[in-house]
């Protein structure tokens, strides 16, 4: 019987897996070394170093006859406006391309993914099998698996590990490091708090990628946090335990907290999934504010002068 050309048939080819990162293979292949002195996201560029700074050493560029002013090419003191306006109506009028009469503004970068290498602890130590996790795989939906009860877990140790994995981008890292915050922050309870200085290094360093995905992990991790040892006696000390690190954790929803999507009539489906960033820095510092004490209002307006108090 012919084949009708008309009807498509799938495709049972093998297809190569897809990496996010170039020093990434496999999930179930060590990941190539990446040295520690790459840090992550402290900018989108390499910076040049100057060695003026460093030695009476300076290095001068050879001048070229298109940086002096000539004949009437220049404002004549005028405000700047006044002298963008001039110069622009010289770049139309004369054959010299506007670009290079007219400076271009540097692109805006505050929204910009910084640099994520996947050098993190928590993926080194799950490759060489020292943390007691893997991935339950028996259902349709995978489950993390803990090869030791997670409240005879040293916090300590293995707390800061996982946070130090929510900027994972990779299954099954990002998964575990999720899952694995979230369990034993629903198990701990008071044993939280003596552990509080050591997760604000990773929290940092996690909404300093600025990943949208790795910061709705992060802050719905926060939110769980604050209130993970609310209703137990002597309660409510996470969130004033966090006051003093607001410095750390606050820039970065500064920057981020009017970031909503203006789409006119549509139907946004992240406000569902709670996935809205600028909804979910806006509900986290409201739970800052509730469970941090007499001077939680005071820190967050200092570092987000936009936010309003909820407690009035």
């Amino acid at each position: 019987m012919p084949r009708n050309p008309d009807v498509k048939r799938p495709n049972y080819r093998l297809k190569e897996k897809q990496t996010l990162h170039a020093a990434t293979g496999s999930p179930l292949d060590r990941t190539a070394f990446v040295p520690t002195a790459i840090r992550d996201g402290p900018s989108t560029e390499e910076k040049v170093v100057d060695v003026s700074a460093f030695s009476y050493e300076r290095k001068l560029a050879k001048p070229s006859t298109k940086q002096f002013l000539r004949k009437n090419e220049g404002t004549g003191g005028r405000s700047p406006k006044e002298a963008v306006s001039i110069v622009r109506q010289r770049a139309v009028s004369n054959p010299v391309p506007c670009e290079e009469a007219v400076p271009q503004p540097k692109p805006f970068t505050a929204y910009t993914k910084r640099s994520n290498p996947p050098n993190t602890q928590f993926r080194r130590f799950y490759e060489r099998a020292d943390l007691p996790v893997n991935v339950d795989q028996n259902g349709s939906i995978p489950k993390i698996a803990w090869k030791v009860p997670v409240d005879r877990l040293d916090y300590h140790h293995y707390l800061p590990l996982f946070f130090d994995g929510l900027r994972e981008t990779e299954l099954p890292y990002c998964f575990l490091a999720e899952e694995g915050v979230k369990d034993m922050i629903s198990a701990g309870g008071r044993k939280i708090l003596l552990v509080i200085p050591q997760l604000i290094i990773p929290i940092k360093t996690a909404l300093g990628t600025r990943d949208p995905k790795v910061m709705v992990r992060v802050i719905r991790v926060l939110q769980a946090l604050v209130v993970a040892d609310v209703g137990q006696d002597g309660g409510g000390m996470i969130g004033a335990a966090l006051v003093p690190y607001y410095r750390q954790i606050l820039p970065i929803f500064n920057v981020f907290k009017n970031c909503n999507t203006n789409i006119g009539d549509a139907i946004d489906y992240s406000q569902q999934k709670n996935d809205n960033l600028g909804d979910l820095i806006n509900s986290t510092l409201e739970l800052f504010e509730r469970y941090g004490g007499e001077d939680a209002y005071v820190n967050i307006k200092y570092m987000v002068p936009s936010y309003e108090s909820c407690m009035n």
